[in-house]
């Protein structure tokens, strides 16, 4: 027997080959695998399902039940249950919103301030978009995107103080102005409209930049090119091809961004005052501070969740674009 025959009948050449297989070699071959495997993967109809069950039920778990069961509670006439009490079906916590012009004067407050402030959000966040995708190297775009990034790496708390540190009596931009000249005192910043909106417009700006910046980054440079030759000046180019072609990033990053503002309620405690109390402070007082009153709070939270998705439903119809856009 020569060397490398021995050498064969002690190592692993001598395991034959059917034996050599990887753990998930021997699951692959077995026969109760493929029998599952056969039988969930048989059509393309079961393999959808297969796929689609997580989807659907992180969905129904995760977004869709709360939300039912908020609605639930919001036809009860008390929540959390007590012991010995059968909670009862009502609509007065519905009746409550429009009873009290304490509740109505908020409301409509948060819808305006949203409004606004998604409006301040695409006018600022638009030519960073723009520049970054038609300026910007394509190499140097990523490194770009993550300096801008930066303030989000922290949350949305430490973002809200870094304003009020800003906006404050002795913040940076009073002392800016007072070395400038251009003031004796402080002026009063906080707690108003203006850090309110300076804070959202902030704390929201990711939301509208990322989407136009997907969207103006497709526009072909070409298409601008062809317009320059045709004649078109700077504006007309914007107006007639850059503005058109952007349309789905402006719907999607207004649509974010407004529903989130609609919601936000750290920002408008620590940097609004009392003449700038949005809904979300008066359903927070429902469910922290008025004790059994969830069923109110509940049923608020929904007519500002109906409000909220109807004037997205209007802004998407007027845009020209369905919710079913917004995925591609």
């Amino acid at each position: 027997m020569t060397q490398t025959d021995t050498q064969r009948a002690g190592g692993r050449d001598t395991v034959p080959r059917s034996m050599r297989r990887s753990f998930w070699g021997a699951v692959m071959t077995n026969g109760a695998y493929g029998s599952v495997t056969g039988f969930l993967f048989k059509s393309q109809r079961r393999q959808f399902l297969l796929l689609a069950s997580l989807p659907i039920f992180w969905i129904l778990f995760a977004n869709i039940g709360p939300i039912l069961q908020m609605v639930r509670i919001s036809f009860l006439d008390s929540y959390p249950p007590t012991v010995g009490y059968q909670p009862q079906l009502t609509l007065r916590n519905w009746n409550n919103f429009f009873a009290e012009r304490i509740f109505i004067v908020p409301y409509f407050r948060t819808l305006a301030y949203s409004v606004v402030f998604t409006v301040a959000t695409l006018i600022i966040t638009y030519p960073v978009a723009y520049f970054l995708a038609k300026h910007v190297k394509r190499s140097s775009q990523l490194l770009f995107l993550l300096l801008l990034l930066i303030p989000f790496w922290v949350g949305e708390i430490v973002r809200t103080y870094a304003i009020m540190i800003l906006l404050g009596n002795n913040g940076a931009v009073n002392l800016i102005l007072k070395s400038l000249g251009l003031i004796e005192r402080p002026i009063p910043f906080m707690y108003t409209s203006f850090s309110l909106g300076v804070g959202i417009v902030y704390l929201t700006a990711l939301y509208m930049l990322l989407p136009l910046y997907s969207a103006l980054e497709k526009i072909p440079n070409t298409y601008l090119e062809a317009a320059a030759d045709l004649g078109a000046g700077a504006w007309t180019r914007f107006r007639r091809v850059t503005l058109p072609l952007s349309k789905e990033g402006i719907a999607s990053g207004c649509t974010l961004v407004f529903l989130i503002s609609t919601g936000y309620y750290a920002a408008p405690v620590l940097l609004g005052g009392p003449s700038t109390t949005v809904f979300a402070e008066t359903i927070a007082g429902f469910f922290h501070v008025a004790g059994d009153q969830w069923p109110t709070g509940a049923a608020f939270s929904t007519i500002m969740l109906i409000s909220a998705l109807a004037i997205t439903g209007l802004f998407l119809k007027l845009i020209g674009r369905s919710g079913k856009g917004l995925m591609q």
